[in-house]
This record gives C-alpha cells, sequence and structure tokens, in this order.
C-alpha cells in the first residue's frame, strides 16, 4: 500500500511545479564582476574565462549600462594598475583605476549599486595582499601595518562614489579599521560587505590571469582560510560582526554550500556567496566542448546557492543567467 500522500502529485503539471518551487532566483540576487584597465577603447577577454573582459573605463561605462538594464542591480569592480609597487599605491591613490570607473559608472548609471573590491594584491609587485617582512619568501602579510593600507583604500573608493565597500585581504581587524576610516571621512552611510570567510582555494585560478594578481612567490595560506575547515569561518563572521560588518560573503561558492549555510544560521546579516572564476570556467568549458547544457547547469548552481542561504550571489555567469530569467 502506498500512503496517502504521493509526492509526484505536485510534480506533474509545469504550472504546479512553479506554484510549489521552494526556492527561487532572479535578476534582483545577482552582482557582476567588472576588471578595469588604464586605456580608452579596450576590450580584452580573458583567455581562461570565456566572456569574460578586462575594460578600459569607457568600455566599463557602456557594459554597466547593458547590465543596468537587464536588471541587475549591481556590479563589483577589480582594478589592474598601470604601475605596481610595494605600497600598493594603485589601490588608494585617488586617481587610481578603480576610483576612476567607480566615478565614471555612476556619473553614467546612478542607480547601479557599485561595490568595490577593497584589497591590495592587484597593486603590488609581489601580488600578496598587503605589506611583507623584508626578504621573507613566504608570503608572510605583516597585518597591522596593511591595515592602513586598506583603510585609506577604502576611503578613496568612497570618495569616488562607491555604494559598498568589499575587503577581501583577510586581514586581522580590517572591518574595524575600514569602519573606522570611513566613519571619519564621514562616509557612515556607506555599508562593509566583508569577505568573512575566504578561503585559500585552488578555484581562484582564472581570476588572476583577469587581475593579473598572481603571488610571484609563496602562496596566501597564512592570511586565507583552510579548505579544511569550517568552525574557523564562524569565528571569523562573528569578528566581523564584532567589528561593523553589514554583509558577510562567503568565497568560493560551489565546494562551500555548507559553509554558506552555516554562516545564514549563524547570523543574521545578509550573506554573499561568490560563485568564482574556477566556477564559472569548468562550466563554461564544458559547454563549449558539448557535456553540458549551460543553461541549466547555471540555473540549477545559482539556485543551489540561494538554497543553501545566499541573499546575494556574485557571478561571472550574471549576464546570461539575467537574460534566461527573463
Amino acid at each position: 500500500m502506498f500512503p496517502a500522500h504521493r509526492p509526484r502529485r505536485l510534480r506533474c503539471h509545469p504550472q504546479l511545479r512553479r506554484m510549489v518551487q521552494e526556492t527561487m532566483i532572479t535578476t534582483a540576487d545577482l552582482i557582476y564582476p567588472l576588471f578595469a584597465v588604464p586605456g580608452e577603447g579596450i576590450s580584452q577577454e580573458v583567455s581562461s574565462m570565456p566572456g569574460v573582459y578586462q575594460l578600459s573605463v569607457d568600455k566599463i561605462v557602456e557594459e554597466a549600462k547593458q547590465i543596468y538594464d537587464l536588471g541587475i542591480p549591481a556590479v563589483i569592480l577589480f582594478g589592474i594598475p598601470a604601475d605596481k609597487d610595494p605600497e600598493a599605491t594603485g589601490a588608494w591613490h585617488d586617481h587610481g583605476i578603480v576610483q576612476k570607473a567607480t566615478t565614471a559608472v555612476k556619473e553614467a548609471v546612478p542607480d547601479l549599486l557599485v561595490i568595490v573590491d577593497t584589497c591590495l594584491c592587484e597593486y603590488t609587485q609581489h601580488g600578496h595582499c598587503g605589506y611583507l617582512e623584508i626578504g621573507d619568501l613566504t608570503g608572510r602579510v605583516l597585518n597591522d601595518p596593511t591595515l592602513e593600507l586598506l583603510k585609506k583604500t577604502a576611503v578613496s573608493q568612497a570618495k569616488a562614489g562607491a555604494d559598498i565597500i568589499a575587503p577581501s585581504g583577510m586581514m586581522d581587524g580590517f572591518v574595524h579599521a575600514i569602519r573606522a576610516g570611513l566613519d571619519g571621512g564621514g562616509f557612515t552611510d556607506i555599508p562593509i560587505l566583508s569577505y568573512a570567510a575566504k578561503y585559500a582555494s585552488a578555484y581562484y585560478g582564472p581570476f588572476r590571469d583577469a587581475a593579473e594578481s598572481a603571488p610571484q612567490f609563496g602562496d596566501r595560506r597564512t592570511y586565507q582560510m583552510d579548505p579544511a575547515n569550517s568552525r574557523e569561518a564562524l569565528k571569523e563572521i562573528e569578528l566581523d560582526i564584532a567589528e561593523g560588518a553589514d554583509m558577510l560573503m562567503v568565497k568560493p561558492a560551489l565546494a562551500y554550500m555548507d559553509i554558506i549555510w552555516q554562516v545564514k544560521q549563524a547570523s543574521h546579516l545578509p550573506v554573499a556567496a561568490y560563485n568564482v572564476s574556477g566556477e564559472y570556467s569548468m562550466v563554461k568549458a564544458a559547454a563549449l566542448n558539448g557535456w553540458v547544457d549551460e543553461e541549466k547547469v547555471v540555473l540549477e548552481t545559482l539556485t543551489s546557492f540561494k538554497r543553501a542561504g545566499a541573499d546575494m550571489i556574485l557571478t561571472y555567469h550574471a549576464k546570461d543567467a539575467a537574460r534566461w530569467l527573463k
């Protein structure tokens, strides 16, 4: 005898399946990453990320208009400076590439939210996220001196018109330092989206091509999290909340949906998931070879992030997903 309730009854008609669907993905959930480079008229595809480009500021403005027209509410900006130095000058200079792109986008598309990545790895010669010990080739970043650079960077980005500051360097105390800098500069209403649980992941490879930020020696395991740890992620978010974070991010997303779920359960703050470059490129490669249905795989993956607890998703699939969701 079958039980009185048969779950398949609710799956027999497409409209009924829509009515009982528990998790919905919409364009309002999406954030699109953009990579700004110096120059004009530049649109250079990233070889390891088909469909993703390094763009000059004029091209970023064109892209921002398209993104807004698709209904995507926000972008996150990364910058590749003309010159790099130990002080990461390009990160905090008022005329840095991200600052220029931020101002241009806000002037052209005022209602599009501009999130800025607040980190130093794209701007240092060695590719690490802050000051290094002189002669140290292990990648051990000096925490407290780096906080001062991050504070300067955040204030400079806010002056340029950034709507949200997103520190990603995983320095201890970085949320507190940035909050103090923003408040001291009169930017008390600008929220901080902290990369609170950012893992030292192998999934970042293509991003380092796009942002030209691969470490020249060592790795980032002295400051990014061990992929084996989950309790540590909860400690990280606890600290960031206490320091004034307004939103929390888990990065990467696909192999870390358990972390997204735990962070969501442990906090009442909005949670972002970063669907990172390696995750994107794997799907793209499989789709280009005809091995998977790209649309179905992407939408299933994005929905799974929402099901795990993400309130917003940073993804290079955002434009395609927005078109598929219309």
